[in-house]
């Protein structure tokens, strides 16, 4: 059974797949920013953080970049580096749960949990890569 679990795990298509798993919210997330990129900047003004447009086209680039990165498996710990950063910066910026009255602040709190997951994944990516 270990041989045919490595078999499926150490296959470059594995590693492809695990790879666009991993980055497909930032994908999705950077193509709806400029797709929509009213949508994107009245989003970033609605953290406040300005200008807007800047933001947005900001936030589409290390998403798209880092994202194309880590499935180009080319300076992967470059882009698993831009991901994890914008990643831990939405925290105090969009889910900042220790401000908010119930139920929210459990919802976000979860999210934020989530948000650390993903910052663990992408840490393992970099760690993976690099030996």
């Amino acid at each position: 059974m270990t041989a045919f679990v490595e078999s499926i795990t150490g296959s470059r298509a594995f590693g492809f797949v695990a790879r666009l798993v991993l980055t497909s919210m930032f994908w999705l997330s950077g193509i709806a920013k400029l797709a929509d990129f009213n949508g994107g900047v009245a989003e970033m003004a609605h953290f406040g953080l300005e200008p807007p447009a800047l933001f947005n086209i900001a936030t589409a680039v290390v998403q798209l970049v880092g994202s194309a990165l880590i499935i180009a498996n080319r300076w992967t710990w470059l882009g698993a580096g831009m991901l994890a950063v914008f990643t831990a910066l939405t925290i105090p910026l969009a889910h900042n749960f220790w401000t908010m009255e119930e139920p929210m602040r459990t919802v976000e709190f979860y999210i934020v949990m989530e948000h650390i997951t993903v910052i663990g994944a992408l840490m393992v990516v970099a760690w993976k890569t690099a030996r």
